[in-house]
Protein backbone atom coordinates (compact mmCIF):
# COMPACT_ATOMS: atom_id res chain seq x y z
CA UNK A 1 0.00 0.00 0.00
CA UNK A 2 1.21 3.27 -0.86
CA UNK A 3 1.50 6.43 1.61
CA UNK A 4 -0.91 8.26 -0.98
CA UNK A 5 -3.16 5.10 -0.39
CA UNK A 6 -3.07 5.30 3.77
CA UNK A 7 -3.36 8.73 4.22
CA UNK A 8 -6.87 8.40 1.97
CA UNK A 9 -7.71 5.87 4.17
CA UNK A 10 -6.96 7.57 7.38
CA UNK A 11 -9.21 10.36 5.79
CA UNK A 12 -12.07 8.21 4.96
CA UNK A 13 -11.87 6.52 7.98
CA UNK A 14 -11.85 10.26 10.59
CA UNK A 15 -14.83 11.40 7.79
CA UNK A 16 -16.96 8.12 8.21
CA UNK A 17 -16.76 8.16 12.37
CA UNK A 18 -17.62 12.03 12.17
CA UNK A 19 -21.24 10.88 10.45
CA UNK A 20 -24.24 11.05 12.30
CA UNK A 21 -26.27 7.92 10.81
CA UNK A 22 -29.27 10.05 12.12
CA UNK A 23 -28.61 12.46 9.29
CA UNK A 24 -27.86 9.88 6.59
CA UNK A 25 -30.64 10.24 3.52
CA UNK A 26 -32.85 7.65 2.96
CA UNK A 27 -33.26 7.71 -0.51
CA UNK A 28 -30.04 9.04 -3.00
CA UNK A 29 -30.61 9.26 -6.70
CA UNK A 30 -27.01 9.17 -8.33
CA UNK A 31 -26.95 10.21 -12.42
CA UNK A 32 -23.56 8.14 -13.17
CA UNK A 33 -22.00 11.01 -15.19
CA UNK A 34 -18.41 10.98 -16.71
CA UNK A 35 -17.96 7.65 -18.07
CA UNK A 36 -16.70 8.38 -21.59
CA UNK A 37 -14.74 11.30 -20.54
CA UNK A 38 -13.01 9.30 -17.84
CA UNK A 39 -12.10 6.54 -20.47
CA UNK A 40 -10.77 9.06 -22.49
CA UNK A 41 -8.75 10.45 -19.85
CA UNK A 42 -7.28 6.74 -19.33
CA UNK A 43 -6.76 5.98 -22.72
CA UNK A 44 -9.50 3.77 -23.20
CA UNK A 45 -11.95 3.48 -25.30
CA UNK A 46 -16.09 4.49 -24.65
CA UNK A 47 -16.92 0.70 -24.04
CA UNK A 48 -14.28 0.50 -21.30
CA UNK A 49 -15.47 3.46 -19.48
CA UNK A 50 -18.56 2.21 -19.21
CA UNK A 51 -17.70 -1.07 -17.80
CA UNK A 52 -15.70 0.86 -15.15
CA UNK A 53 -18.79 2.40 -14.25
CA UNK A 54 -20.57 -0.66 -14.11
CA UNK A 55 -18.20 -2.31 -11.84
CA UNK A 56 -18.45 1.17 -9.62
CA UNK A 57 -22.07 0.49 -9.14
CA UNK A 58 -21.70 -2.72 -6.65
CA UNK A 59 -19.06 -0.97 -4.44
CA UNK A 60 -21.39 2.16 -4.42
CA UNK A 61 -24.37 0.17 -3.39
CA UNK A 62 -21.91 -1.68 -0.24
CA UNK A 63 -21.07 2.12 1.04
CA UNK A 64 -24.76 2.63 1.27
CA UNK A 65 -25.14 -0.54 3.24
CA UNK A 66 -22.89 0.64 5.83
CA UNK A 67 -24.48 3.80 5.96
CA UNK A 68 -28.03 2.64 6.51
CA UNK A 69 -29.43 3.84 3.36
CA UNK A 70 -32.82 2.75 2.12
CA UNK A 71 -33.76 3.46 -1.42
CA UNK A 72 -30.98 4.27 -4.22
CA UNK A 73 -32.02 5.08 -7.53
CA UNK A 74 -29.25 4.72 -10.64
CA UNK A 75 -29.62 6.55 -13.56
CA UNK A 76 -27.94 4.28 -16.29
CA UNK A 77 -29.64 4.76 -19.72
CA UNK A 78 -31.90 7.95 -20.08
CA UNK A 79 -34.14 8.08 -22.99
CA UNK A 80 -31.79 10.64 -25.03
CA UNK A 81 -29.15 7.82 -24.55
CA UNK A 82 -31.09 5.57 -27.19
CA UNK A 83 -30.22 7.72 -29.83
CA UNK A 84 -26.26 7.26 -29.67
CA UNK A 85 -25.24 5.47 -32.37
CA UNK A 86 -25.37 1.49 -32.71
CA UNK A 87 -21.64 1.02 -32.31
CA UNK A 88 -21.86 2.79 -28.60
CA UNK A 89 -25.36 1.66 -27.90
CA UNK A 90 -25.55 -2.06 -28.40
CA UNK A 91 -22.17 -2.72 -26.14
CA UNK A 92 -23.67 -0.05 -23.16
CA UNK A 93 -27.31 -2.12 -23.41
CA UNK A 94 -25.03 -5.67 -22.88
CA UNK A 95 -23.22 -3.81 -19.75
CA UNK A 96 -26.17 -2.57 -18.33
CA UNK A 97 -27.94 -6.32 -18.87
CA UNK A 98 -25.04 -7.76 -17.16
CA UNK A 99 -25.15 -5.11 -13.88
CA UNK A 100 -29.03 -5.85 -13.73
CA UNK A 101 -28.47 -9.64 -13.71
CA UNK A 102 -25.24 -8.93 -11.09
CA UNK A 103 -27.37 -6.89 -8.54
CA UNK A 104 -29.94 -9.83 -9.14
CA UNK A 105 -27.53 -12.74 -8.24
CA UNK A 106 -26.21 -10.47 -5.48
CA UNK A 107 -28.93 -11.83 -3.00
CA UNK A 108 -29.23 -8.52 -1.24
CA UNK A 109 -30.57 -5.89 -2.70
CA UNK A 110 -34.45 -5.59 -4.22
CA UNK A 111 -34.13 -4.31 -8.05
CA UNK A 112 -36.93 -2.27 -9.83
CA UNK A 113 -36.73 -0.78 -12.80
CA UNK A 114 -37.77 2.97 -13.78
CA UNK A 115 -38.57 3.58 -17.34
CA UNK A 116 -40.20 3.20 -20.59
CA UNK A 117 -40.13 -0.58 -21.10
CA UNK A 118 -41.17 -0.44 -24.62
CA UNK A 119 -38.50 1.71 -25.42
CA UNK A 120 -35.67 -1.02 -24.46
CA UNK A 121 -34.44 -4.18 -26.39
CA UNK A 122 -37.27 -6.89 -25.82
CA UNK A 123 -33.54 -9.02 -24.21
CA UNK A 124 -33.27 -5.87 -22.47
CA UNK A 125 -36.92 -5.80 -20.89
CA UNK A 126 -36.67 -9.79 -19.93
CA UNK A 127 -33.44 -8.77 -17.97
CA UNK A 128 -35.22 -6.30 -15.99
CA UNK A 129 -38.68 -8.14 -15.23
CA UNK A 130 -36.75 -11.67 -14.65
CA UNK A 131 -34.32 -9.23 -11.90
CA UNK A 132 -37.60 -7.60 -10.02
CA UNK A 133 -39.18 -11.24 -9.49
CA UNK A 134 -36.06 -12.86 -8.79
CA UNK A 135 -35.24 -9.96 -6.08
CA UNK A 136 -38.45 -9.43 -4.78
CA UNK A 137 -38.61 -11.25 -1.49
CA UNK A 138 -35.30 -9.15 -0.65
CA UNK A 139 -34.93 -7.58 2.39
CA UNK A 140 -31.52 -5.06 1.56
CA UNK A 141 -31.51 -1.31 -0.39
CA UNK A 142 -34.27 -1.05 -2.82
CA UNK A 143 -32.19 0.06 -6.01
CA UNK A 144 -34.14 1.44 -8.59
CA UNK A 145 -32.02 1.40 -12.02
CA UNK A 146 -33.15 3.58 -14.06
CA UNK A 147 -32.58 2.19 -17.76
CA UNK A 148 -34.73 4.17 -20.76
CA UNK A 149 -35.25 6.96 -17.94
CA UNK A 150 -36.56 10.58 -19.08
CA UNK A 151 -38.32 12.64 -16.49
CA UNK A 152 -40.42 14.61 -18.75
CA UNK A 153 -41.41 11.04 -19.92
CA UNK A 154 -42.36 9.67 -16.17
CA UNK A 155 -44.56 12.56 -15.65
CA UNK A 156 -46.42 11.89 -19.42
CA UNK A 157 -46.87 8.30 -18.48
CA UNK A 158 -47.91 8.63 -15.26
CA UNK A 159 -50.71 11.24 -16.31
CA UNK A 160 -51.33 8.93 -19.08
CA UNK A 161 -51.55 6.16 -16.27
CA UNK A 162 -53.52 7.96 -14.32
CA UNK A 163 -56.17 8.90 -17.62
CA UNK A 164 -56.63 5.22 -18.61
CA UNK A 165 -57.11 4.25 -14.74
CA UNK A 166 -59.89 6.80 -14.45
CA UNK A 167 -61.73 5.63 -17.69
CA UNK A 168 -61.79 1.73 -16.43
CA UNK A 169 -64.29 3.22 -13.98
CA UNK A 170 -66.53 5.32 -16.64
CA UNK A 171 -64.82 8.54 -14.70
CA UNK A 172 -66.14 11.87 -17.00
CA UNK A 173 -63.86 14.06 -18.25
CA UNK A 174 -65.03 16.77 -15.96
CA UNK A 175 -64.88 14.44 -12.88
CA UNK A 176 -61.05 13.47 -13.98
CA UNK A 177 -60.11 17.52 -14.08
CA UNK A 178 -62.01 18.00 -10.60
CA UNK A 179 -60.24 15.12 -9.12
CA UNK A 180 -56.65 15.64 -10.40
CA UNK A 181 -53.93 16.50 -7.59
CA UNK A 182 -50.37 16.25 -6.67
CA UNK A 183 -51.21 12.72 -4.94
CA UNK A 184 -53.01 11.21 -7.84
CA UNK A 185 -50.30 11.79 -9.98
CA UNK A 186 -47.35 10.64 -7.69
CA UNK A 187 -49.33 7.34 -7.30
CA UNK A 188 -48.95 6.43 -11.07
CA UNK A 189 -44.98 7.65 -11.19
CA UNK A 190 -42.31 4.91 -12.00
CA UNK A 191 -41.50 5.29 -8.21
CA UNK A 192 -45.29 5.02 -6.67
CA UNK A 193 -44.85 4.39 -3.25
CA UNK A 194 -41.45 4.77 -2.29
CA UNK A 195 -39.76 8.50 -0.55
CA UNK A 196 -38.62 11.04 -2.64
CA UNK A 197 -35.00 11.15 -3.52
CA UNK A 198 -33.06 13.22 -0.36
CA UNK A 199 -30.18 13.58 -1.74
CA UNK A 200 -29.10 13.85 -5.14
CA UNK A 201 -25.62 13.26 -6.75
CA UNK A 202 -23.89 14.21 -10.13
CA UNK A 203 -20.65 13.22 -10.63
CA UNK A 204 -17.93 14.47 -13.62
CA UNK A 205 -18.90 18.18 -12.67
CA UNK A 206 -22.48 19.08 -14.65
CA UNK A 207 -24.29 21.06 -12.50
CA UNK A 208 -27.94 20.24 -14.47
CA UNK A 209 -30.32 17.47 -12.90
CA UNK A 210 -30.85 16.94 -17.39
CA UNK A 211 -34.54 15.67 -16.82
CA UNK A 212 -33.17 13.27 -13.43
CA UNK A 213 -36.81 12.46 -11.49
CA UNK A 214 -37.82 15.87 -11.87
CA UNK A 215 -41.42 15.14 -10.15
CA UNK A 216 -39.62 13.45 -7.31
CA UNK A 217 -36.53 16.24 -6.87
CA UNK A 218 -38.70 18.52 -6.01
CA UNK A 219 -37.14 19.21 -2.50
CA UNK A 220 -33.94 17.14 -3.01
CA UNK A 221 -30.59 18.35 -1.82
CA UNK A 222 -28.63 18.20 -4.71
CA UNK A 223 -24.43 17.47 -4.43
CA UNK A 224 -22.29 18.03 -7.64
CA UNK A 225 -19.12 16.20 -7.49
CA UNK A 226 -15.84 16.77 -10.03
CA UNK A 227 -15.01 13.41 -10.52
CA UNK A 228 -15.86 10.94 -13.33
CA UNK A 229 -18.03 8.04 -12.36
CA UNK A 230 -15.75 5.48 -12.47
CA UNK A 231 -13.57 7.09 -10.35
CA UNK A 232 -15.57 8.04 -7.85
CA UNK A 233 -14.18 7.11 -4.28
CA UNK A 234 -15.89 6.34 -0.60
CA UNK A 235 -14.35 9.45 0.59
CA UNK A 236 -16.37 10.98 -2.39
CA UNK A 237 -19.50 9.80 -1.26
CA UNK A 238 -18.67 10.05 2.29
CA UNK A 239 -18.37 14.17 1.47
CA UNK A 240 -21.93 14.11 0.12
CA UNK A 241 -23.35 12.82 3.18
CA UNK A 242 -21.39 15.19 5.18
CA UNK A 243 -22.15 17.98 3.05
CA UNK A 244 -25.66 16.81 3.20
CA UNK A 245 -25.96 16.37 6.75
CA UNK A 246 -24.21 19.96 7.47
CA UNK A 247 -28.03 21.27 5.46
CA UNK A 248 -31.04 22.66 6.82
CA UNK A 249 -33.88 21.77 5.03
CA UNK A 250 -36.74 24.46 5.35
CA UNK A 251 -39.00 23.54 2.66
CA UNK A 252 -40.26 26.85 2.01
CA UNK A 253 -40.59 27.13 5.67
Amino acid sequence: MSLRDLVYRLYAHRVEGRLDHAQVPKHIGVILDGNRRWAKASGGTTEQGHQAGAYKIEEFLGWCAETDVEVVTLWMLSTDNLDRPDEELVPLVGIIEETVRSLAADGRWRVHHVGTLDLLPGRTQRVLKEAEQATDTNKGILVNVAVGYGGRQEIADAVRSLLLDHAERGTSIEDIADSVDVEQISKHLYTSGQPDPDLVIRTSGEQRLSGFMLWQSAHSEYYFCEVFWPAFRKVDFLRALRDYAARHRRYGG
